[in-house]
């Protein structure tokens, strides 16, 4: 089961980037106790995605591009986001 940021984050992904494959996944347990950890069970993720939006931009700007879209989501509801950006094909 998502949960609801997991849920939002895909949400707001796909609507953004209409991505050929997307995975949000919760990390969040296996940093329980760590910096960051706010005790919600939703501290820590990992978003893999691959889209055309990402056709010759570099891995930085694919970043900020996912950042961006997320809005508010990184540094204020979540303390750290891993982010495996592709193209298809790559």
């Amino acid at each position: 089961m998502k949960t609801p940021i997991a849920h939002e984050m895909g949400r707001l992904l796909q609507t953004a980037f209409a991505p050929t494959a997307l995975v949000v996944t919760n990390d969040s347990a296996r940093h329980h106790g760590h910096a960051g950890d706010d005790g919600s069970g939703e501290s820590h993720f990992t978003v893999e995605i691959e889209s055309a939006a990402f056709v010759g931009v570099s891995r930085l700007e694919r970043q900020r591009m996912i950042n961006r879209a997320l809005g508010d989501l990184p540094g204020q509801r979540v303390h750290a986001l891993a982010i495996r950006a592709r193209a298809p094909g790559e």
